[in-house]
């Protein structure tokens, strides 16, 4: 049996300023953080986490949040060093790290780089004055503009440009204009995504004034042409690359690979012989701490069922443009490709996934009603 990839998830869960939008678990920062407290419990949550994993190596870590870069250079490498001592990890392995753009954060860069962080996920979310401001975002569009020029001068090789679309009163023109210039830059990565209003955050108790659907769907559209004009491969759902650039840590995720999950709020999920575990760690920061110390760090945990497995390997790897290997289901799931034979052949007479492929891939129509591609293995029998 092939084993299932390991990654590594690190959530740092502070922001100098939440978001209207944001459905993360952060919170805003105090004038001092508990960078080494943090970092110890970090640690000690890995421990943890360590006897259902043992002999597996980690492939990539991705570290979030949160403003991940709020975290000093020299708290990062300690964090790394100690990860790297209590894991084997694959050489020159990806390791990618969210940051914001403004000045603050830029200073560090350098040193982030000298940590270890191989990839920077810089989260510009728009260059337009009026859009960064309807966002309550802290940077500006020239610190928008310099942050990726920083990052590239100081040596990062591999860069991501979060940037979304269909935002409050947002014109067809703006979007493409935001588009174009993160394309100007070229990046090695771009992450490009329609606002939705996520509960529990302040856009969804008040509602902003957004473009209509037909508006956004042609946002996307055009967008996408500029995109492949430029020669950024989508990749899925919201992810569009140079060759060679995806990021390997999201193709886990979207591939069903497992991952530990550390720091507050964070999730995981762990393979042990035909058995899913998926659990989540304590949320707000001062409580996972102490948890975390007195090795206690999880707040939930449960197995999966057949049907969830199933359900969730699908709902990852649609989003996959070229899909997945038949084999991949048994590979990570141990279930039995006959079993979900009947959903594939569904799926395949309504024309939503190519027939007669070893892959599980959508069609063009597939790939367009993707919750109604991935409904048809809602339900189970066996």
């Amino acid at each position: 049996m092939i084993p299932v990839p390991l990654s590594l998830y690190i959530h740092f869960p502070w922001c100098i300023h939440k978001c209207p939008y944001c459905d993360f678990n952060s919170h805003t920062a105090s004038a001092t953080l508990p960078e080494e407290e943090y970092i110890q419990a970090l640690i000690s949550d890995l421990e943890q986490e360590l006897p259902h994993i043992w002999g597996r190596r980690l492939n990539t870590i991705f570290i979030g949040g949160g403003t991940p870069s709020l975290i000093s250079p020299q708290g990062m490498q300690k964090l790394l060093t100690q990860i790297q001592q209590l894991l084997p990890v694959r050489p020159n392995m990806e390791i990618t790290m969210e940051a914001n753009p403004g000045t603050f954060e830029q200073e560090r860069f350098a040193g982030y780089l000298d940590a270890g962080i191989s990839r920077l996920s810089l989260g510009v979310q728009s260059f337009n004055p009026k859009h960064l401001k309807s966002l309550e975002r802290i940077h500006d569009e020239k610190e928008a503009q310099t942050a990726f020029v920083t990052s590239q001068a100081v040596g990062f090789e591999n860069i991501n440009l979060d940037l979304m679309f269909g935002l409050p009163e947002q014109s067809i023109e703006e979007a493409l204009e935001d588009l174009q210039q993160a394309i100007d830059h070229q990046p090695q990565h771009i992450s490009w995504y329609e606002l939705t209003l996520e509960p529990n955050t302040l856009f969804h108790h008040n509602p902003p004034s957004l473009p209509d659907p037909d508006t956004v769907a042609e946002m996307q559209e055009r967008g996408l042409a500029l995109l492949n004009k430029a020669g950024y491969s989508r990749y899925e759902v919201s992810a569009y690359a140079k060759t060679g650039k995806q990021c390997q840590h999201n193709l886990n995720y979207w591939e069903f690979g497992d991952y530990i999950g550390i720091g507050a709020g964070a999730h995981g999920k762990y393979t042990q012989d035909s058995h899913v575990t998926r659990y989540a760690k304590v949320k707000h920061p001062r409580d996972y701490i102490n948890a975390a110390m007195n090795k206690q760090a999880r707040s939930t945990s449960s197995s999966l069922n057949d049907q969830d497995k199933l359900f969730e390997f699908m709902l990852n790897a649609l989003r996959l443009k070229e899909g997945v290997p038949k084999t991949r289901l048994y590979e990570r799931t141990h279930l039995d490709t006959a079993w979900v034979e009947p959903q594939l052949a569904s799926a395949q007479a309504k024309e939503l996934l190519v027939p007669n492929s070893e892959q599980i891939v959508t069609t063009e129509k597939g790939w367009t009603y993707l919750n109604q591609t991935i409904e048809e293995f809602l339900t189970t029998t066996r």
